[in-house]
């Protein structure tokens, strides 16, 4: 199976959290395909310029674990058609969850994911509480 895997998951799954332990679960099953995007990893630097986290350390863990795919210019734009309609029930959703879910209709995978904003999605691992 292939899975999105976004930022939310992945620094869970860096601190050790419980809801981290879900991801390992699907990190260590050799069944699974584990996809991260260009932009999720600006969003892990992020997390890491903020808490003083090694980032180079979390890339590779990220690397190693998954395929990284570029955002290429009709996901940007599918994206950005995604936010509108998705804004119309989630006030609040963000244009890097947009394309998190423009990737995963095109591939027609999984998105593991903990973030409120996916909660009662279709097609979503939630990993939350």
């Amino acid at each position: 199976m292939i899975f999105i895997v976004d930022s939310w998951a992945w620094i869970e799954y860096f601190t050790g959290s419980k809801n981290g332990l879900k991801l390992k679960k699907l990190i260590d099953n050799k069944n699974h395909k584990l996809i991260t995007m260009e932009c999720t990893l600006s969003e892990v630097k992020s997390y890491c310029l903020r808490t003083k986290s090694d980032f180079d350390r979390l890339n590779k863990i990220v690397k190693k674990n998954s395929i990284i795919l570029p955002v290429m210019m009709d996901i940007w734009l599918k994206a950005a058609e995604a936010k509108y309609e998705i804004r119309k029930k989630v006030k609040d959703f963000g244009l890097i969850d947009a394309i998190l879910v423009s990737k995963q209709n095109e591939l027609n995978c999984m998105l593991i994911s903990g973030d409120n904003h996916f909660k009662n999605m279709k097609k979503i691992v939630y990993v939350g509480d």
